[in-house]
């Protein structure tokens, strides 16, 4: 057993249920089908931020601003992202979330709550829902490692 400094087999089988959760949480949204993933985190950035260029979308998902703009013109036939001219410089486009964006953003996020919630209230106890609130901090800090 390790201290828990270097666990190899802990990153292993904590990537691994991270993996199965996330899939089986896209599985429990019909509204999101014809979404990739990053055609749905670029969403989210909109709902977060209200407005970016192409550029801040594309180095927040770590791509390049070629394929940023492909997903941008596919967000954009499907109506759930809106494009203006900025005032200060014509030459760049600011990208907004468009009401339907918006509208099936957040329902899949309410069909993946609900169906998590479920899952939770089905599967675990009052103790283990505790253990797994308090785990949120360090999941949070490895999301945001780099």
């Amino acid at each position: 057993m390790t201290n828990g400094q270097n666990d190899p087999q802990l990153a292993s089988d904590l990537r691994m249920v991270i993996t199965r959760l996330i899939k089986k949480l896209r599985n429990k949204s019909t509204a999101n089908e014809k979404l990739s993933l990053t055609e749905r985190s670029t969403l989210w950035l909109l709902d977060q931020h209200k407005e970016l260029l192409p550029s801040e979308l594309a180095a927040m998902e770590k791509i390049t601003t070629q394929s940023m703009s492909q997903i941008l013109n596919h967000l954009s036939e499907l109506g759930y992202i809106a494009r203006r001219i900025s005032e200060t410089d014509k030459r760049k486009a600011i990208i907004s979330l468009s009401k339907d964006g918006q509208n099936i953003l957040y329902k899949v996020r309410n069909e993946r709550d609900e169906w998590l919630n479920k899952a939770l209230k089905e599967t675990c106890s009052a103790e283990e829902q505790e253990l797994l609130r308090r785990a949120l901090t360090p999941l949070t800090r490895l999301v945001d490692f780099d």
